[in-house]
């Protein structure tokens, strides 16, 4: 990796974990003022470490240990009705660090070995890959996800299918479910999102994304062009490329190969893409997605059947079918802007007509009163 930006984001790092220690202060010296006992409480058991930790090195006295530990349950006890008096708990206190594993200094401690935490390698991919085609996978859900946007007509001649969009597209839901809870079982399929634009493949990927980032996994996307490109460009030693490409493409937990099948086949790219795709098979726990506007039929014409082979066997194959979902919200947008717009449109001539008629009424009731005042 660069060691640029390793530095860059270890320093990065070192801020954001001391902003959250010194907040985390500021609100224990706001208590301690309002609440001085709770202060109190603490310096004691503080000192009942100590002590304990003294009795144990030097007498080992078992009745002055009782005593001690007596002493430090009712402090604890005492403390704990302080907390839920001002409704808070122990954790009130705590830095809120991003991420909890490695409280925000970037590396975890395993059976004796230090290594580097999954949050900053995911920095560390944004920084140095993502960065050509940065993602924001926090913006998708499976909150946001709706099956309205799917038809619930039957049509095998339309679709090529016994089943309606909206029951095909509750199967791969549940199928990404399903990866999402098995992601560490290497028996778990790849997955394979195959069908026309605009079906939710990028989306329903992206939203998979963004679980397994919760679950503290690394997660890279490209899609095939570039990520092919990059490669090839890296191969041929072209300046500004990360040394570091194939490392990022073959051990980040989970790779994301979008839009394959616009980049443009050659010799060369078939090979680098057979490289990648083979060797995440072979590597433990590393899992692949895919998706691509071909069918099968159009990625055996236009792969090595190496290729087509490999993900045939080892990826769940979704195909998505329907309308187009962007034209679908469109048409739904436009509808409702319609109906809004005509609403309006009746409630001013409502108004208008109303007070239109009022104020006419108002003229003939005064030229009446002045008529009769006057004869």
């Amino acid at each position: 990796m660069n060691n640029s930006t390793l530095k860059q984001l270890l320093l990065e790092y070192s801020r954001k974990r001391n902003k959250e220690i010194v907040e985390a202060n500021i609100k224990k010296e706001k208590i301690y003022q309002e609440n001085p006992r709770l202060q109190e409480i603490d310096d004691e058991l503080s000192k009942f470490s100590i002590q304990t930790a003294k009795s144990i090195l030097q007498t080992n006295d078992r009745s002055l240990l009782d005593t001690l530990k007596s002493k430090k349950e009712y402090l604890l006890n005492e403390k704990n009705e302080i907390y839920n008096s001002l409704n808070i708990d122990s954790t009130y206190f705590y830095p809120q660090f991003e991420c909890n594993l490695c409280k925000d200094t970037g590396y975890i401690t395993e059976n004796y070995t230090t290594k580097m935490c999954n949050c900053l390698k995911q920095k560390i991919f944004d920084a140095e890959y993502n960065k050509i085609n940065s993602f924001d996978f926090s913006k998708y859900s499976f909150e946001d996800f709706s099956l309205d946007c799917y038809s619930d007509e039957i049509n095998k001649e339309k679709y090529n299918s016994s089943i309606s969009p909206k029951e095909n597209i509750k199967i791969i839901k549940k199928i990404c479910d399903k990866f999402i809870d098995n992601f560490d079982n290497p028996k778990e399929k790849n997955l394979l999102f195959t069908g026309n634009t605009g079906l939710g493949k990028t989306f329903l990927s992206s939203c998979i994304a963004n679980e397994l980032l919760k679950k503290d996994k690394t997660v890279l996307y490209q899609t095939a062009s570039v990520m092919l490109d990059t490669i090839i460009s890296y191969r041929f030693g072209k300046p500004n490329v990360s040394k570091n490409i194939y490392d990022y493409l073959l051990n980040v937990d989970l790779l994301i190969i979008d839009d394959l099948g616009t980049e443009g086949v050659n010799n060369m790219k078939l090979v680098e893409l057979f490289n990648i795709i083979n060797s995440r098979l072979l590597t433990p726990n590393k899992k692949t997605i895919i998706s691509t506007n071909l069918s099968l039929q159009n990625l055996f014409n236009t792969y090595d059947e190496r290729i087509v082979s490999r993900i045939i066997g080892s990826y769940d194959i979704c195909y998505f079918f329907g309308e187009d979902i962007r034209f679908i919200i469109k048409k739904w947008y436009s509808l409702h802007w319609n109906i809004i717009f005509y609403y309006f449109i009746f409630l001013v001539r409502y108004l208008y007509n109303f007070y239109f008629s009022h104020f006419y009424r108002f003229l003939f009731l005064q030229f009446s009163y002045q008529f009769r005042q006057f004869f």
